[in-house]
């Protein structure tokens, strides 16, 4: 058994509306399915302790396929800042091109961006944004790696299971 493809990531968001308008705003996500809970699966399912709990559940499809979940809970929690080295998600990450004028967009359109475009030591360039709830953000130009991946992607993971990263399925 294996998985198909990546589906979807889920985040929880303080404003539905404004976390469409910015996805779709932004990055041209659009919201592609929104669903309304039923205040006792809020309770049992989601595990909210309230008289009527609300949760409006949507889907954002990013080009390429993969979707982004959001939900906005009512009553909400406060958000908290996730550091790196706690276990668990920690940013969520689109591949674009050129990511010095994804740079440059981000900041005109007044989005907060936590770190200029750098290269990494494999050649792929990245930076990071935080979306308006303070959700990181990785943009990744993984350049020509992107066409490899995806062609050769396949075959790379059977060879490494089998050679250089064999240890690491022992």
């Amino acid at each position: 058994m294996r998985a198909r493809s990546f589906s979807h990531a889920g985040i929880t968001v303080s404003d539905f509306n404004r976390a469409v308008k910015f996805y779709w705003d932004v990055f041209g996500c659009p919201l592609v399915g929104v669903a309304d809970q039923p205040s006792d699966r809020v309770r049992s399912f989601f595990g909210v302790d309230a008289e009527a709990p609300s949760c409006k559940v949507g889907w954002i499809r990013v080009p390429g396929g993969a979707v982004l979940e959001i939900f906005e809970f009512q009553p909400q929690q406060a958000p908290i800042d996730i550091p790196w080295n706690r276990v668990g998600l920690t940013h969520i990450a689109f591949n674009v091109r050129n990511t010095r004028k994804w740079y440059d967009y981000l900041v005109d359109k007044g989005v907060e961006v936590v770190s200029r475009p750098e290269r990494s030591p494999r050649g792929h360039s990245f930076f990071f944004a935080k979306d308006m709830d303070g959700n990181l953000i990785e943009l990744m130009d993984l350049g020509y790696m992107y066409h490899v991946l995806d062609w050769l992607g396949p075959l790379g993971g059977f060879l490494f299971r089998r050679g250089m990263y064999k240890r690491y399925y022992e």
